[in-house]
């Protein structure tokens, strides 16, 4: 297993919404009712939508084996708005290894910190990197109410 961080290609839309789906479909499923997941993962997101979000943003996909398994993003803020991985993926060092490129992105583009709404499933992961929970939040999502945590970690100079 090679595993490679580059930049977002519009040819990788498909493929990295397709990790979000699984992601949040297999993987949070076991944290969020199905009326959550329905609203988070909605099947309306086309991708034309995901193409031009991911393409206007700073993000960026892991690949093994020519297949998109994860992806995230990060502005010069330090603000993380999606790290997914794919459950055929999971604890497997891919999001260790997007994190790196976030922390590395991040420092470059001058933020002094991270940021991220972290998902309940997420949590643990951004805890045993360093992250520490700000507040706990509900916000609406396409109508319904899901939990998720305002996470911060300063970045090293």
């Amino acid at each position: 297993m090679y595993l490679v961080v580059r930049p977002h290609l519009a040819s990788d839309a498909a493929a990295s919404r397709e990790v979000f789906y699984a992601s949040i479909r297999i993987t949070a499923a076991a944290d969020y009712s199905p009326g959550q997941i329905n609203a988070w993962a909605s099947p309306d997101i086309t991708v034309g939508d995901w193409t031009t979000k991911r393409m206007a943003g700073n993000t960026a996909v892991a690949v093994i084996d020519d297949i998109v398994v994860g992806f995230t993003d990060v502005d010069e803020g330090g603000y993380i708005d999606m790290l997914f991985v794919h459950p055929s993926h999971g604890r497997r060092g891919v999001a260790t290894a997007l994190l790196g490129w976030v922390k590395a992105e991040a420092a470059r583009l001058g933020a002094s910190s991270l940021l991220t709404h972290a998902s309940i499933t997420a949590r643990p992961f951004f805890e045993s990197q360093g992250f520490i929970v700000i507040e706990e939040r509900r916000p609406p999502v396409r109508g319904v109410e899901l939990q998720n945590y305002v996470m911060r970690r300063l970045l090293r100079r």
